[in-house]
C-alpha cells in the first residue's frame, strides 16, 4: 500500500524539529556523554544513523533527515549524533583519543541504547567523510555487538584511502578559529574554508552554519555544553560566539605521518572488503579527499558500491540540494 507523505498522526513523530538526547559512553578517563538529535517516530523499528564529518555536527543532516522521514511516511527513526568533542557532546580529557575506534565504540553504545528503548529491525547508516570511516568499522567489523547488521550504507565522499593533500588542507585550519561577533560573521568565515562544499544559497549556508557555533556562555570549563538537553537548538542572534567543537580534535590529525596513513588505509580496506551491506558511494566530482581511483576501486571490490558523483562539488556534498537528497532517499527506500 502506498504511503502518503503528510504529517504522521503519531505524536511521537518529529517532522520539523529534532529532539535532543544523549548516551553514556565509556572511555579510559572515566566516560563521556554523546548527544544526538532524533527525527521521526521514536518507536519505529527502522533506524537510520547519520554521522557527520570531522569538524561538523549532527544538525548538518536536518534537510536529509526531514526528507527521509517524509519518504517513509513518518515510520522511521533518524538519529544524528554529535560525535564526541563536537556540538552538544562532551569533550574528551585526552585529545589523543579523538580517533575512529573511539567514535565507533560510541556508535555501538548509541545503537544499543536505541535498541533497548525500541527494538531495531532495520538499521541503515549514512556517513560523511569521518562519519563514513566510522561506518566502515560498523559495517565491516563482524564482531561488534550490533542488534542487526547494517542493511544499507551510504559513504559520502570518503574511501579507505584518504588523500594526503586533503589531510594537510583540513589540518591547517581545524581548531584555529577564535570568537565571532555574530552567527553571520561565523558563517562568512566558514564559507571561506568550505567553498568545496559546492554552491549554496545564502539561506542554505546560514542554516548549515547556525549550528556550527554556540554562545561562549554555554560552554563550561571543559568545553562541554552546560545544558545539553535544554540548550536552544534554533536560530541565534548576536553576541560572542565560538565554534561548537573542541580545538583539540585536530591534534591526532596533525600527527598523521605517511606511514600511519598507509597503515590506517590498509585496515580500512580490510574493513571495506568485509562489508555485506548494500552500499552507495557519493562523491563530489572535484573532491580532493576521495580520488577517482579510490572511488573506482570501491565499485570493484568489497560491497561493490554504486557510485554517484555530483558535478561542481568537492569535499563534501552536504545533502541540502534536492538532487543530492533524492539520491540518498531513493537508495534507502527503493
Amino acid at each position: 500500500m502506498q504511503r502518503d507523505h503528510y504529517p504522521h498522526p503519531n505524536p511521537s513523530v518529529s517532522m520539523t524539529e529534532p529532539t535532543l538526547h544523549d548516551v553514556a559512553c565509556n572511555d579510559a578517563q572515566g566516560g563521556h556523554r554523546m548527544a544526538y538529535w532524533q527525527w521521526g517516530d521514536a518507536q519505529s523499528a527502522h533506524v537510520v544513523i547519520c554521522v557527520h564529518g570531522l569538524t561538523r555536527q549532527g544538525r548538518d543532516f536536518d534537510v536529509l533527515a526531514q526528507a527521509i522521514v517524509a519518504r517513509a511516511g513518518g515510520d522511521v527513526r533518524v538519529v544524528c549524533p554529535d560525535v564526541v568533542g563536537r556540538g552538544r557532546s562532551d569533550w574528551l580529557r585526552d585529545p589523543a583519543f579523538y580517533q575512529v575506534p573511539v567514535y565507533a565504540a560510541d556508535m555501538v553504545a548509541l545503537i544499543a541504547q536505541l535498541h533497548g528503548e525500541h527494538p531495531i529491525d532495520t538499521l541503515d547508516y549514512v556517513g560523511t567523510s569521518m562519519g563514513g570511516l566510522i561506518g566502515f568499522v560498523l559495517a565491516g567489523h563482524k564482531e561488534l555487538p550490533l542488534p542487526r547488521p547494517i542493511r544499507r550504507f551510504v559513504a559520502n565522499d570518503v574511501g579507505p584511502t584518504v588523500e594526503p593533500a586533503a589531510i594537510q588542507r583540513i589540518g591547517a585550519y581545524v581548531g584555529k578559529s577564535g570568537q565571532f561577533s555574530s552567527v553571520q560573521a561565523a558563517a562568512d568565515a566558514m564559507w571561506a574554508l568550505s567553498t568545496t562544499f559546492g554552491p549554496h544559497t545564502p539561506d542554505q549556508w546560514r542554516a548549515l552554519s547556525q549550528h556550527m557555533v554556540v554562545p561562549a556562555s554555554e560552554r563550561s570549563a571543559d568545553g562541554a555544553a552546560k545544558t545539553a538537553k535544554t540548550a536552544s537548538a534554533g536560530p541565534v542572534g548576536e553576541g560572542a560566539w565560538v565554534l561548537h567543537y573542541d580545538p583539540a580534535i585536530g591534534v591526532p590529525l596533525r600527527a598523521i605521518t605517511p606511514e600511519i596513513a598507509a597503515q590506517g588505509g590498509a585496515v580500512m580496506w580490510s574493513l571495506y572488503d568485509a562489508i555485506e551491506a548494500r552500499t552507495l558511494l557519493t562523491r563530489g566530482a572535484v573532491s580532493d579527499l576521495l580520488s577517482p581511483e579510490t572511488a573506482a576501486a570501491m565499485t570493484q571490490r568489497g560491497p561493490r558500491a554504486t557510485l554517484v558523483e555530483f558535478e561542481g562539488v568537492g569535499h563534501a556534498p552536504t545533502f541540502v540540494d534536492p538532487a543530492q537528497v533524492a539520491v540518498v532517499t531513493n537508495f534507502l527506500f527503493d
